[in-house]
Formats: C-alpha cells, structure tokens, sequence
C-alpha cells in the first residue's frame, strides 16, 4: 500500500464513520474529506471543486427542479384524487398506491414523488379505519424501487450514468437502467403486496387530528377581568409567566376575532382569549393569571378554523431549516403568522412546553396558518404537509405543457441529440421561462445538502482510481472469490453496496463503489457495465434502516415506525433484490464484451 492509499483509506474510514454516527451533516462531512484530501496532496490543487462542475451534479439539480415543475402541474395530484375513491380492499389499496408511486418515481424525485402519495396513503387509512403503518413503508419502499428504472430516477443511476465514461464508453442512456430495474421494482411490488405488509408491526402512527392531538379536549376559552394586571401588557409576556405549555391561538374583541394573533397584540379588558393547553397546563395559567373561564365551543369552532385560517398537520423533512431549533428560537408566529399547537413523535403527542421542544426529522407538527400562505410558509420551514391537504388540481394548459417539455428532454436525451445533463437544464429553464415554476421555488426544489455532497464526494471517488485504492479494494474483491463463479463477485459487491447503502447517502456511496466495479471488471478483464448496473441497484436499495434514505425516515414519525421495524419487511426484500438482480443483470448485461446482448 502507497502513502496516498493510505491516506485515501484514512479519510475515507473516517468518512464512513462520521456518516454512520451523523454528529455532522453529510454535507459537511463531505467537504471536510475534500479539504483534507486537498491538504494532503491527494487530489490535485487544480481539481478540488472540479466535482462541482461534473455532469452528474448538474443533472441531478435539473431533475430536482423538474420534479417540482411536474408536482406545480397538478397531474399527479389529480391522479392522487382518483386513488382516494378505491374502496376498503386492502390489497387493491396497497397495489394501486405502489403501482402508481413506482411509476412516477421513475421519473421524478424519489422523495417527492412519496410526499405527494403520502397524504393520500394516510387518507386512504383514516378513511377506512386502519393505521396506516401497513401502507407508509411500502409506499417509500416503492419510492426507491421506481427510482431504479430510469437514469433519472435516483441520483446514483445518474452517477453510475456518467461514470461509465471514465472507461472510455458513452454513458448509459435514459432507459438502460430499465430492463433490470423493471424487473427488481416488479418483484418487490409483489412481495410487498403478497408477503411483505405482514411483517409491518400494526403502529398507532398518524391518527386522525382529533384522535393524536385530542385538540378539542386543549382548547378553551378564558377571559381577561377588568381589575387584571395584565391589561395593557401583550400576548407574548402571557406565555412567559408559566412553565406550562400554552399557546395563544385566538382572541375575540366583542365582535372582532383575531385568528393567530400577533404576540405583540395588546390585552384589553373583557378580552377573550383562545388558549390551547393540557389541564394541568392551563390550571397553572389560571393560578398565576387570575383569568376566568368561559367555555363557548361556538368560538373555539371559529377561531381554530375559518374562511382565513386552517389547521393544518406537517412533516419536518430531511433538509429541513427548522431543524435542531425550537419554536421559541424560531419566533413561529412572528415571523411567519404561525402558531404551533402541537408535536407528535413516533406517533404519540409530546406534552412538553411547546415552545423548548427541538424539533427533529420526522416529527409532525399541528399548525394553524393562515390559508393564503399555506404552501409558502411550509416551503420556508421545510416541511410536507400531511393532512387537510389542499390538492392543487393544475389547468390542462399547465399540465400539457409541463409533460410537453419534459418528454422533449427525454427524447433528446434517449436519441443523443444533446447530452443528458443539457438536455435537462434545458427543461428546467422552460419550466422557468414559462412560470410553471415559480422563480423563487427554483432555489427551494433543488436539495442542496445532496448537490454539495456529490461535488464534494466526486473528487474523492477520482482519488480512489488515481492512486490505486480502487484497484486494490477490486483485487481483494476477485482473490476472494477467484474460485467461485463470477455471479459471486457480482453477489459480492452487490451485498457490499446494500450494506453502505443502509447507513450512508445513496449517492455518496455510489461514488465510491463505481471506481471500484470499474477495477473489478478489468481485473476480470470482463465488461464494466454489469458491475455498475450492480452498483447502481445496490446504492438504492436501502431497506434496512431508516437512516438509509429519506423516504425511509419522512415515514418514520407518519407510520409510528420504531427504528427495527425497518429490517422485519426489509430483510426479506433485499433478498429478493439480490436474488433477481444478478441473474437478470447477467442476462442483460453480459460479462464479456463479445456476448453483449442489450445496448
């Protein structure tokens, strides 16, 4: 072993763990191995923000942006509305919303494909009575097997895409990844749908508003006495006076009703306020304020909900700038007319002063926002809504045009009239051009935690080839299984890849397997291209864990999912993957170059 591949290995062990026990964000981490790689000479002054520029990354931005375009169309969602008809058959459920999740996942973001399913899946439970545990893990198990059928479909088929470059070959086009992903999606669509489901725990999860957050049952009504010496003071200096959990969330003024008031508004006497509080809560309030209750559910029926604002049930996602952060540090309600009335965490309300609980990824949160602004305020803080979802059904001239562009970007991508990562860009500045999607939704729609991480992770996948890491992990691979069939090897680094996979992000792993595939096949002298297809099936299918992907955690906190719930349906399913993956790649994608069969 060279002093660079020492190095190399060093960083990347260290990498591997700091990803595995997420103390630090895996962008960051990503970018402290690429200065530490620079630092050590490794990978040349002149090439360390190379990767930032590789047509992977720019890809993978496009497509995000696309995505949203498609999700702005309303398409899909009036497809969504169309699923919310089926009946109580379990089966057709679960096959119908599979089936659908799969297809439109091949074409957009995995995960934001699952965000528009996921409502409906939730609805589609409360509807018929049943937790909905038994359709949240299928469906972002789904999200991840459509990911596989097309190059576009996940960021690692897009890497794997380019990286066959690297070996002196064009780069694999749109659908090359279909014949084997098709197969793989189908077969793990009917375990789910036979054998799967059965192996999910029967979670509480997402309930209904009133059966999780027993909402009716908090909220009451207090008055402000004429002799109080609270009046003149605002709504915000109530809050701290108590070390309970209260909010504020409406307050009527004789006639006039302020619905999510300001904490700057000032108390009057013979005030009404709307208070949402548990009874030890709010008993505590009433000691130290010397209100008195009222309790007229006519008003707290019509300051909850109106014709101006609506509560609202959300899922803090991955990237998500809230966070860490609690609503205190976050001032919800002044800054975005917010207010927080509940936070539900693996399916059960948490009863701690709202105002100090961090949030975390996966919880669900209770708001009450305005109507105007619904889909604004849950873009600024990076959530996904859940329930009472408004569906925005788009106009057919919207959605004409949105598939219009996007199937003349496939077209020129499939046919090589322009390279993938032009052609897309190109889209995407359609989309733009033609407000189908907003300018300042352009920024928001591109996950850049994942572009940073590519940019960062690419260089270092070119240090593990340039100094013969690669190679050397390759070598080790074959002498392993020299006296086995070559199935094995593929078997090998196929298992491999599934296993980092379930710990670390998709595409960063697909980074550092691929220069290692494309070592293994010249070291059998043999085709790289089953070796990457093995790589790119392998960096999706995270099945194990929830920390895998971001599907598998934004269903963690909706599903009442404990972390090993994962592995009961997923252990079953990734030996499916394994089992139907080699035989097909080997099928379709030859070992040696003379027998090659599909192109």
């Amino acid at each position: 072993m060279t002093f660079d591949q020492l190095i190399i290995f060093c960083v990347l062990i260290s990498t591997l763990f700091l990803f595995v026990f997420s103390k630090w964000r895996y962008d960051l981490v990503a970018c402290l191995a690429l200065i530490m790689v620079a630092l050590s000479g490794t990978v040349p002054m002149n090439r360390i923000f190379a990767g930032f520029g590789h047509p992977a990354v720019i890809t993978v931005a496009a497509v995000l942006i696309i995505s949203r375009g498609l999700q702005n169309s309303g398409l899909i969602e009036i497809i969504a509305k169309w699923i919310m008809k089926v009946g109580k058959n379990r089966t057709i459920e679960l096959t119908l919303l599979l089936v659908i999740v799969v297809t439109i996942s091949g074409f957009m973001n995995n995960v934001g494909a699952l965000a528009i399913m996921m409502p409906v899946a939730i609805q589609i439970a409360r509807k018929n009575k049943r937790s909905p545990s038994y359709l949240l893990m299928p469906l972002a198990f789904g999200s991840l097997l459509g990911g596989l059928i097309t190059m576009i479909g996940t960021p690692p088929n897009i890497i794997i895409g380019t990286m066959r470059m690297a070996n002196g070959d064009q780069a694999f086009s749109m659908f090359d990844f279909a014949p084997v992903g098709v197969g793989v999606a189908l077969a793990g669509i009917i375990y789910m749908i036979v054998i799967g489901w059965r192996f999910i725990p029967d979670r509480k999860g997402q309930a209904s508003t009133d059966e999780l957050f027993h909402i009716k049952e908090y909220t009451t009504e207090v008055t402000i006495p004429e002799d109080s010496e609270l009046v003149g003071k605002q709504l915000s200096h109530l809050e701290t006076l108590v070390e309970s959990a209260i909010t504020i969330i409406g307050l009527v003024r004789g006639k006039r009703r302020l619905l999510a008031p300001s904490g700057f508004e000032t108390i009057w006497a013979n005030d009404i306020l709307i208070v949402e509080a548990n009874p030890e809560s709010l008993k505590n309030f009433l000691d130290v304020t010397n209100f008195e209750m009222v309790g007229n559910d006519d008003e707290v029926e019509g300051v909850l909900e109106s014709d101006k604002v609506v509560l609202i049930e959300t899922i803090i996602s991955t990237n998500s700038p809230i966070v860490g952060k609690n609503a205190r540090g976050l001032h919800l309600r002044w800054r975005y007319g917010v207010n927080l009335l509940a936070v539900a965490r693996h399916g059960e309300r948490l009863e701690d002063r709202l105002a100090r609980i961090r949030f975390e990824v996966g919880d669900i949160l209770l708001l009450q926002v305005p109507k105007e602004s619904i889909q604004e305020t849950l873009s600024l803080l990076g959530c996904l809504p859940l329930a009472k979802r408004e569906l925005r059904i788009g106009q057919p001239r919207r959605i004409i045009a949105s598939l219009a562009i996007f199937g003349i970007a496939i077209l020129c991508a499939v046919t090589g009239f322009f390279p993938v990562e032009i052609a897309f860009t190109c889209a995407a500045l359609a989309m733009a051009i033609l407000n189908l999607i907003p300018l300042k939704e352009i920024y928001q729609s591109v996950d850049w935690p994942v572009i940073v991480l590519l940019g960062a992770m690419i260089p270092l996948g070119e240090a593990m080839e340039n100094t013969g890491g690669a190679a050397l992990v390759g070598n080790t691979i074959v002498d392993i299984t020299q006296s086995m069939d070559a199935s094995m090897t593929l078997g090998i680094l196929l298992v491999i890849t599934i296993i980092l996979s379930n710990v670390m992000n998709n595409a960063a792993v697909a980074v550092l397997m691929a220069p290692i595939a494309i070592s293994i096949a010249q070291r059998l002298l043999a085709s790289p291209d089953p070796f990457l297809m093995t790589v790119a099936i392998g960096a999706s299918s995270p099945f194990l864990t929830p920390i895998g992907h971001q599907s598998n955690a934004l269903v963690m906190g909706p599903g009442g999912y404990n972390f090993g719930d994962y592995w009961k349906m997923g252990i079953f399913l990734t030996l499916i993957v394994i089992l139907v993956t080699i035989p097909l790649i080997l099928n379709v994608w030859p070992l040696y170059p003379d027998t090659i069969k599909f192109r």
